[in-house]
């Protein structure tokens, strides 16, 4: 079995519940302009960034990796917090792309790994670069 050490499970616990709350947010707004709106889905996807990142960032670093390596850099970090999150960004329009334009799904089925595979690997590389 893994072990966790107390500080990691905590912050694993608080990523969850955050992330959580900004991916329903990220794929509500992706979902209302590329469904019911009907705008190209790509754009609903970069629509649905813009509106999370700065939220991302106030909520991550203030509660997310509370505790986590140091504050002292805050432009550098948050440069490197945005360029993790632009990475995410570019995953979701694979996910969109490779979903809906290519495989010609409905526009819902990027939902499923902007909500299930993004997060996790955007938590690894947060964790690891921005906050280390």
């Amino acid at each position: 079995m893994l072990r966790l050490s107390p500080d990691l499970r905590d912050q694993i616990l608080r990523y969850g519940v955050s992330g959580a709350g900004l991916t329903a947010f990220y794929s509500a707004v992706y979902w209302i302009f590329a469904v019911p709106i009907a705008i190209a889905p790509l754009l609903a996807n970069l629509i649905a960034f813009l509106a999370t990142v700065v939220a991302g960032w106030l909520i991550h670093s203030r509660w997310s990796f509370r505790g986590h390596g140091s504050r002292d850099k805050p432009m550098r970090q948050g440069a490197i917090f945005l360029a993790v999150n632009i990475g995410g960004f570019l995953l979701n329009s694979l996910w969109v792309w490779l979903l809906v334009e290519y495989y010609g799904l409905a526009p819902s089925w990027p939902i499923l790994p902007i909500m299930f595979v993004t997060p996790w690997l955007s938590f690894y590389f947060n964790r690891r670069w921005t906050f280390s």
